[in-house]
């Protein structure tokens, strides 16, 4: 396995579309969301582990998840684990991230990958990251996975690419979430691809970027040269974390670089936003029902997504096309196509009951 190979997992997220399940202490990505027996976190590291040396993978998240992340990657150690003192979005973290893998090695390529995205051909997947982490090597550039659309989503940004006969094509530009009409029109081009957040670049190169395009950032970051992968690395941190801008790697270095490529992803993919999405990637019986950690009895009802704790039994007459979700201490039913509404239940939740069940 290449010793250049490093691998940032980005964990630090709430996952406030699957509440009640995910919640701020107990967030999905620490989940068992599909019914493997492995959470999201573990799945990712396994496959990442397939490229990556184990100790060269560092696991980007929340303070206040550290615990949770030794408990469930036993293959690392504490050192691995990258913690922000407070959220501040993607581009201060990646930075950080990047500062302290330079230190330890300067021919490093990494890679820039969610911890919670559902991807099937795990083959397909490390041969794209390889042959992105290879023209890294090669050339100057950032490299980005794009996912070819499948319908006008609303919900993903968009990577509108170059026209060339390279399966490495040069981006034009990126496009936040669209309204629908945009997305279809972009579709109808077949020149734009769903942006996965996934990104593979020379530690030295995305430096270099920052030191350009976020100079102030850069500045902040790079005084604490001397003190990274070392016992004074946390005082720095938490002395200065804070001070960085809150914006993401897409505002902050992407927007502005004219040297990206996007190879169009040979893998199925979902990034498992909410709990449709779940429901898709799911088995489901006869009737489109969709259940886990659950023992059903589901009388005239289709297309249900069904989750509870410790494996209830569940019985269900006359439902159609509903989320029904049970922890401890919620539960949850709600139309599927109402699903965006979750956060909002969230609010009115915490608003209510209080903090805890949040």
């Amino acid at each position: 396995m290449n010793k250049n190979y490093y691998a940032v997992l980005m964990a630090g997220g709430v996952g406030s579309r699957f509440w009640p399940v995910s919640k701020t202490g107990f967030p999905k990505q620490f989940h068992d969301m599909l019914g493997t027996g492995e959470t999201l976190i573990q799945r990712t590291f396994k496959r990442l582990n397939k490229i990556v040396p184990a100790e060269n993978i560092l696991i980007l998240t929340n303070e206040r998840y550290n615990e949770l992340v030794l408990e469930q990657l036993p293959q690392i150690t504490a050192k691995q684990v990258v913690l922000e003192p407070e959220m501040r979005n993607t581009a201060p973290c990646i930075l950080y991230a990047s500062l302290k893998i330079y230190k330890e090695n300067p021919d490093a390529v990494m890679i820039v990958a969610p911890s919670d995205h559902w991807i099937e051909d795990e083959e397909a997947f490390i041969n794209n990251v390889e042959k992105c982490f290879k023209a890294a090597h090669e050339r100057k550039g950032l490299f980005t996975l794009g996912i070819k659309p499948t319908f006008p989503s609303t919900g993903y940004g968009y990577i509108k690419f170059e026209n060339s006969s390279s399966p490495l094509k040069k981006v034009d530009k990126f496009t936040e979430k669209p309204d629908y009409d945009t997305a279809k029109s972009f579709l109808s081009t077949g020149m734009y691809l769903w942006n996965a957040g996934i990104f593979m670049w020379s530690v030295k190169i995305i430096i270099e970027a920052f030191e350009k395009f976020q100079p102030q950032m850069y500045h902040l970051f790079s005084k604490g040269e001397e003190f990274y992968n070392t016992g004074l690395e946390n005082k720095f941190i938490e002395e200065n974390y804070a001070k960085a801008e809150n914006i993401s790697i897409d505002y902050a270095i992407l927007e502005h670089s004219d040297d990206i490529y996007v190879l169009s992803a040979s893998f199925d993919w979902n990034d498992l936003g909410a709990w449709g999405a779940l429901y898709n990637e799911l088995e489901k019986d006869k009737d489109e029902n969709a259940v886990v950690n659950s023992r059903p009895l589901l009388i005239e009802s289709s297309g249900n997504i069904i989750r509870t704790s410790n494996n209830k039994v569940v019985v269900i007459e006359g439902l159609k096309d509903f989320v029904v979700v049970e922890t401890d201490d919620v539960m949850m039913i709600c139309p599927r196509n109402k699903e965006q509404n979750v956060k909002s239940y969230l609010q009115q939740v915490k608003q209510k009951y209080g903090e805890e069940l949040t």
